[in-house]
C-alpha cells in the first residue's frame, strides 16, 4: 500500500497523532532503521499524547479561569505566610482524589486567585475536570438557570466537576437564594468532589456574611473541617510591584 493511502486512512481514522509521528518517520530517513514493532510503537505513543494533548486543552477552556496560573510558577519570595511543602503537597492533586478542600483566605493582593487557578490548572493536568467562578457570578448564573427552568441542570453541571473554585467569597452578604443555592450546590458535593474557596475572610466570620445561623453552619461543616487552610498576611504584591515599576521609570 502507498504510502500517501495509509496516511490518507489514518486520516479518515482521526488518528491525526499517528499521521504527524508518521510524517515525522518519513522525513528523517535515519529513523527508518527502525523494527516494525518499534515504529509501531512510536506512533501509538504520538496518538496516545495527541489525544491527552486535545483531553487536556478542552479541560483548561472549559474550566474558564480567570489567570492563566501554574504551580511551577508560584512566588514564594514575597512575605506572606505561604508554605512550599504544603503547595508542593496540593500540587500532587492528592486533595482531588480524597475529595478535601482548600481555603485560601488572607487580604487583597496576595495571590488568592493566582494560587486557587494554579491549583486548578494542576488538577487539569492531572487528568481531573475543574470549573472556575468567582461567587458573585456563580449566584448571577444560578439565578438566571432558576429564570429560564434550568436551574437543576446547572446543579448537575457543578455537581459533575472534580474541582469547584469559588473566588472572592464573602464581598456581599447573601440573600435567601443565595444560601439556598450554595447549600444546594455544597450539598451534591460533599465528600465526593473537591472544592477550592478564596475569600478576604477568615471562614470563623463567614456566618455574618451567610447571614442565618443555620444556613451558615450548614455550609461551613461542609467546607471547612475537611479544608486544608492557607491564611495569607502581608503586603499587597500588585502594591509592592507596582512601587518598584514606579522606581525604575526613568525621571526628567
Amino acid at each position: 500500500m502507498l504510502i500517501e493511502q495509509t496516511l490518507d486512512r489514518l486520516t479518515a481514522l482521526q488518528l491525526h497523532g499517528m499521521v504527524e509521528a508518521l510524517r515525522q518517520w518519513l522525513e528523517r530517513p535515519a529513523d527508518q532503521q527502525l523494527k516494525p514493532t518499534d515504529l509501531v510503537g512510536l506512533i501509538a505513543d504520538a496518538e496516545w499524547s495527541y489525544r491527552e494533548n486535545r483531553k487536556l486543552t478542552t479541560r483548561l477552556r472549559q474550566a474558564r479561569f480567570r489567570q492563566a496560573a501554574c504551580i511551577e510558577d508560584i512566588d514564594y519570595r514575597h512575605p506572606r505566610g505561604l508554605s512550599k511543602p504544603l503547595i508542593l503537597e496540593l500540587a500532587t492533586s492528592r486533595w482531588v482524589a480524597q475529595h478535601q478542600a482548600v481555603i485560601l483566605t488572607g487580604p487583597t493582593g496576595l495571590g488568592k486567585s493566582y494560587l486557587a487557578c494554579a491549583l486548578g490548572q494542576k488538577a487539569c493536568r492531572d487528568g481531573y475536570v475543574v470549573v472556575y467562578r468567582r461567587t458573585s457570578r456563580l449566584f448571577d448564573e444560578l439565578a438566571q438557570a432558576r429564570a429560564d427552568g434550568t436551574y437543576l441542570l446547572a446543579l448537575r453541571r457543578f455537581a459533575k466537576a472534580n474541582v469547584l473554585i469559588l473566588d472572592d467569597f464573602g464581598l456581599e452578604r447573601l440573600g435567601a437564594a443565595e444560601r439556598r443555592a450554595l447549600l444546594d450546590i455544597l450539598e451534591d458535593r460533599y465528600d465526593v468532589s473537591s472544592t477550592v474557596i478564596t475569600s478576604q475572610l477568615d471562614p470563623k466570620n463567614w456566618h455574618a456574611v451567610i447571614d442565618d445561623a443555620t444556613a451558615a453552619d450548614s455550609i461551613c461543616d461542609r467546607l471547612v473541617h475537611n479544608a486544608h487552610r492557607i491564611k495569607l498576611a502581608g503586603e499587597s504584591i500588585r502594591k509592592t510591584r507596582s512601587s518598584l515599576t514606579a522606581e525604575k521609570k526613568p525621571t526628567k
